[in-house]
């Protein structure tokens, strides 16, 4: 049977480029903080789902060689079955999002979901060109072939973070009459004096500063501010229970100048810690904006009254 397998001219090449998608999906599942996709059950479902997107990006070469064009229709099948996935993982993360004391938001279930889904077309594209350059070129073009696709697909783990776009600085949180403000941002009115209290002793505050016109219109986006509040209550812990909305996290934006205060109530009150971890907050696909490179704002104002 393994001699049989190994006279086969496509199995090395097939053998290759099916091992280098898994592997490739492997590499890009993980457990992170925001503890998704849950371990164990989350992670065999897609690597299963791995394992049959490197299946059909090796197979489709020797398809396509062949002339059995009537088997590569068989990706078309493949991507109504990812889109499925993207459809899997809104639906149970919009379900879960109702539990958390700060969600995520639409924005930011949005993006996992398109990961998930995007992260089975690379596993396809690292099989398929790792099975077509073993064909042509041996095993050894096939493993060159599959390292530089593997790295290509690696690179598009993640994207940009907010600190590519803001500079964060440390604010004070102080309560004046009712009116809660960060620094000289106003966030909210806080009636109860237990609340107000609770505020003074562990509430924390920063300001994000924009650093261009696509960096302010980008933070505007309240997905992208409910994604800082929801990773920074999930890294540092948030003092509150359900049913008590005086002590919700908050961000408020300055209309003046686009800066945004957030006011926070981590369990841990460590400034630096929240710092590095309101750095690496994603950027949101579905949240950045860039108006600067809109064709009426590459012209200069005109003067004409």
């Amino acid at each position: 049977m393994l001699k049989q397998l190994l006279a086969n001219e496509y199995f090395i090449p097939l053998f290759i480029g099916f091992g280098f998608g898994v592997l490739t999906r492997v590499l890009l599942l993980r457990t992170d903080y925001r503890q998704y996709p849950t371990s164990p059950h989350g992670k065999i479902i897609h690597l299963s789902l791995g394992i049959i997107a490197s299946s059909l990006g090796a197979v489709a070469v020797p398809a396509l060689l062949k002339e059995n064009y009537t088997a590569i229709t068989f990706l078309t099948v493949a991507a109504q079955q990812f889109r499925d996935v993207r459809k899997m993982e809104r639906d149970t993360l919009t379900e879960v999002d109702q539990h958390e004391l700060v969600p995520r938001g639409g924005s930011y279930i949005e993006g996992i979901a398109m990961a998930f889904e995007g992260r089975n077309y690379l596993v396809i594209f690292v099989a398929f060109v790792t099975t077509f350059a073993a064909v042509l070129f041996a095993w050894w073009g096939g493993l060159i072939a599959g390292i530089v696709t593997m790295g290509i697909g690696l690179k598009f783990k993640s994207g940009k973070t907010l600190g590519h776009i803001v500079d964060i600085v440390p604010a004070e949180v102080h309560v004046d009459d009712n009116n809660l403000s960060v620094g000289d941002i106003y966030i909210m009115n806080i009636g109860s004096e237990e609340a107000q209290e609770q505020i003074r002793q562990h509430g924390m505050g920063f300001i994000l500063v924009p650093k261009n016109q696509n960096a302010k219109v980008t933070i505007a986006n309240l997905g992208q501010r409910q994604a800082i509040l929801h990773d920074t209550a999930t890294m540092l812990g948030v003092y509150r229970d359900d049913g008590e909305p005086s002590l919700v996290p908050m961000a408020k934006r300055d209309l003046r100048t686009g800066r945004i205060g957030l006011f926070l109530l981590p369990m841990t009150p460590d400034v630096s810690k929240a710092e590095q971890v309101i750095v690496h907050v994603p950027l949101l696909e579905y949240a950045s904006r860039i108006p600067k490179e809109a064709p009426i704002n590459q012209t200069a104002p005109s003067n004409d009254q």
